[in-house]
């Protein structure tokens, strides 16, 4: 800026007034920084260290089971029981947010009593069940039996039902008596690997919901 004698006038008068308003103190006061150990005052409000829920749990991530998208979600897991789900940051499809659904899944696991106080839902699996042909009812069964049954009734099917090659005598080496269908909760790795599985026992009769 060309300092003119205008100029000079304006600058001068300013620097003047500025001491000047210093000295009568209405200058702002500097900020200075709160002791920590000092007693609160009568008006400030105190906030009290608020204990999280996750703080002592476990995360575990998991895939959701609502819908095929197959959104990450973290599960907060103490003492073996489930204490608050989020959106996994880390996940590429959801990148931690969840749908209305996704966001509830806590309470696929819980429910709650007439105090508001979650419980275990009394609908949730925690055993495989079997109905016998004909039958009305589901029973318990165990694990190791279910499994094996599994196997066993999966191969009698594919022996029985198992095609070398179709009416014109072309090799398909198929069976067309069994049938594959995905679930959201498994992850791409573990789709890849059960795709190897149904091609390998030749089941074309394969899909899943995220027609992954």
């Amino acid at each position: 800026m060309k300092l003119s004698r205008r100029n000079f006038l304006w600058m001068s008068g300013a620097l003047v007034t500025a001491s000047l308003a210093a000295k009568l103190g209405c200058a702002p006061e500097e900020p200075t920084e709160p002791d920590p150990d000092a007693p609160p005052e009568d008006d400030e409000v105190v906030l009290e260290p608020v204990d999280l829920r996750v703080e002592y749990a476990d995360t575990v991530t998991q895939i959701c089971s609502i819908c095929g998208v197959g959104c990450g979600v973290l599960c907060y897991v103490e003492n073996g029981e489930i204490v608050a789900v989020d959106g996994d940051p880390d996940h590429p499809i959801n990148e931690g947010t969840l749908c209305s659904k996704g966001a509830a899944l806590y309470n696929m696991y819980y429910e709650y009593d007439e105090k508001g106080e979650p419980v275990v839902n009394k609908q949730r699996l925690t055993k495989p069940l079997y109905r016998a042909p004909n039958a009305t009812d589901w029973e318990e069964v165990d694990w190791d039996w279910a499994i094996e049954e599994i196997a066993k009734r999966t191969k009698e099917t594919r022996d029985e039902y198992f095609k070398e090659t179709n009416g014109n005598g072309e090799v398909v080496n198929r069976c067309e008596a069994l049938a594959w269908v995905g679930s959201a909760m498994c992850n791409s790795e573990e789709n890849y690997l059960f795709r190897k599985f149904v091609a390998a026992n030749g089941i074309v009769n394969n899909d899943h919901c995220a027609r992954l």
